[in-house]
């Protein structure tokens, strides 16, 4: 199956973290556990070099970025799962990074438009096309309140044009914004795939017929820092909301936004998000600690009580039962 009609089936792509050891270096032990993970629970592709993963990897003191894509790509050769690369920073950077995830056998790259934050419409469409003519493109709406931008409907319609564009990720949490990327796409008649990266409304996502006049589209799946965790259960999820919303449907994808509140971080501008995301791969055995690159990058006051109280009273989002069952076999 192609990659277009891969992406079109719609599939749960976790955003792949980094796992270190105390030492703050690799634990390439755990990171191909995390990897084993995502492909057991059916996952149907992974984001490797994304924020989950932690940008300092392209420190080139740190000097992390091609071999943790190289573990990943290890991991699931061979296997039902796309591999997906980020790319970001200005074009010279992102070709660059393109290139190498093509070298190591990476199917697309999530690009960040997030180094030309003043550059005009004309020259994000040229810096997109540098990039797509090296391996396709994920786009990726990246939200103000995290250091993205405003992209106007006009600039999603250029976007949507572009030969090797394959799929867009929204994550504008924004309903305006999402409209804009939707509608690009109803309106284009061009087979690209959408995928919600809006953390606070997942589910509904999922749920959504949109429709413009005669012109209709779903979004078909997720690309996630939040089905970094509980990826089982994400896919019950996602194959749960084919067939449109229920009220049961609905109360849950509240509990999913109340959940993501907690492992995310909104109450303090989501600085605790990659730690939250740590300390739940921690509980489960899969992670040694909460470390990351950056030493202040901790959970944030309140959040672990916020972990407790949502792991306590949503056991049926978690899949602590799964990961214990595996996790010797993930971590040999």
């Amino acid at each position: 199956m192609d990659l277009r009609a891969r992406l079109r089936q719609g599939l749960v792509i976790p955003a792949h973290p980094l796992a270190l050891g105390s030492d703050r270096k690799l634990d390439e032990r755990r990171q191909r556990a995390l990897t084993r993970y995502y492909i057991a629970s059916g996952a149907g592709g992974i984001a490797v070099g994304v924020h989950t993963t932690q940008f300092a990897i392209r420190d080139p003191n740190i000097g992390l970025f091609k071999p943790v894509l190289e573990l990943a790509e290890e991991e699931a050769r061979g296997k039902d799962i796309l591999k997906i690369a980020g790319a970001v920073g200005p074009t010279t950077q992102a070709t660059r990074e393109t290139a190498l995830a093509r070298d190591i056998g990476y199917d697309a790259v999530l690009l960040s438009l997030g180094a030309l934050k003043d550059a005009p419409v004309r020259d994000l469409i040229t810096h997109v096309q540098s990039v797509a003519q090296i391996l396709p493109v994920f786009g990726f709406y990246l939200q103000p309140s995290v250091g993205g931008r405003i992209l106007p409907y006009e600039f999603w319609r250029a976007f949507v044009e572009i030969d090797n564009v394959v799929a867009i990720k929204m994550a504008p949490f924004n309903r305006y914004q999402t409209i804009d990327v939707v509608r690009a796409v109803a309106e284009s008649g061009r087979d690209i795939a959408l995928y919600t990266g809006n953390d606070d409304s997942i589910l509904v996502d999922l749920m959504t017929e949109y429709a413009f006049g005669p012109a209709r589209v779903r979004i078909a799946g997720g690309l996630l820092g939040h089905w970094a965790v509980w990826t089982g259960k994400a896919v019950e999820h996602l194959n749960a909301t084919r067939n449109g919303p229920t009220a049961e449907l609905l109360t849950l994808a509240a509990q999913v936004t109340d959940a993501n509140a907690a492992l995310f971080d909104p109450a303090h501008h989501f600085h605790g998000c990659i730690p939250g995301i740590h300390e739940i791969l921690r509980r489960q055995g899969l992670l040694e600690g909460r470390w990351c690159l950056d030493t202040n990058e901790e959970l944030s006051t309140g959040q672990m009580e916020e972990i407790d109280r949502v792991c306590r009273i949503y056991p049926h989002l978690v899949d602590d039962d799964f990961v214990r069952t595996h996790l010797d076999s993930w971590l040999r």
